[in-house]
């Protein structure tokens, strides 16, 4: 299995160790391309509206300003480094022996600064949005795109687990001949379904860390992912179903408890 995470705007910022060393990151052969992406993010963020090219609110001046310094900046492993919902719920930073070794090789986030990073690459922590258009770069997710070409792993994963919100997945979309499903999170309330946005990230995470944790094997078909979602109906959820598509992804639908149990 290959689970796609989408980076958290939330990170806590290392206190100390040595900085990011780009040809010890997942796929080394992106060095050139992060190298321009840091180049670029450091010349918009040392700018006078760096806030409003960046898309962010004035509070958060001080994180823009830490990206004119990120190549010197302490580094730790993207699993402690990246701190919001999903990946509180998640617990990469928390896993050890088996359940750590199968995150090593099967998460990967896809991040607008890094294209792409295990949990257990070292980085410092950034302020940007796949949304936003540098300088000489312009949009990230087609950037990464042509970076990345077909794959971002060597190995066949089998199945490809897609947690990553909207603007992350045209920075790669799995190849056509590979099994890939996108993890819908809703809520029920009076027969209506909706998605519900803290629901959605903290679900995502509770999924990849019982794919993680559980004793089988991983799986490597959707309808493998879906009978280990199922392992979570009467806990986390209340139902889980599989919906094949005939383009794009399948949909594995998980319906969160009402009663608001995790």
């Amino acid at each position: 299995m290959l689970i796609l995470l989408p980076p958290s705007e939330g990170k806590t910022p290392p206190s100390r160790g040595r900085p990011v060393d780009l040809d010890s990151l997942t796929r080394p052969h992106l060095h050139e391309a992060r190298s321009r992406a840091l180049e670029a993010l450091a010349h918009v963020s040392s700018a006078p509206d760096a806030v409003h090219r960046l898309g962010v609110g004035a509070s958060l001046s001080e994180e823009v300003a830490r990206n004119t310094a990120l190549t010197s900046a302490p580094a730790g492993p993207a699993a402690r480094v990246y701190t919001g919902v999903l990946y509180e719920a998640a617990g990469l930073a928390r896993l050890t022996g088996t359940a750590r070794r199968r995150a090593t090789s099967s998460v990967r986030i896809v991040s607008a600064l890094w294209g792409v990073l295990s949990p257990a690459d070292r980085i410092p922590a950034y302020r940007l949005s796949m949304t936003v258009s540098l300088p000489g770069i312009g949009g990230l997710a087609p950037f990464w795109a042509r970076a990345f070409g077909e794959r971002i792993t060597d190995a066949d994963p089998g199945v490809v687990i897609d947690c990553r919100s909207g603007p992350y997945i045209p920075a790669w979309r799995p190849p056509s001949d590979m099994a890939w499903l996108t993890v819908r999170v809703v809520q029920e309330t009076d027969g209506v379904r909706r998605v519900v946005s803290h629901h959605a990230k903290h679900t995502r995470g509770v999924l990849t860390r019982h794919l993680l944790t559980r004793k089988d094997a991983p799986p490597r078909t959707g309808r493998a992912v879906l009978r280990a979602a199922e392992e979570l109906v009467g806990t986390a959820l209340s139902e889980a179903s599989l919906t094949p598509a005939t383009t794009g992804p399948d949909v594995l639908e998980l319906v969160v408890r009402s009663d608001g149990a995790h």
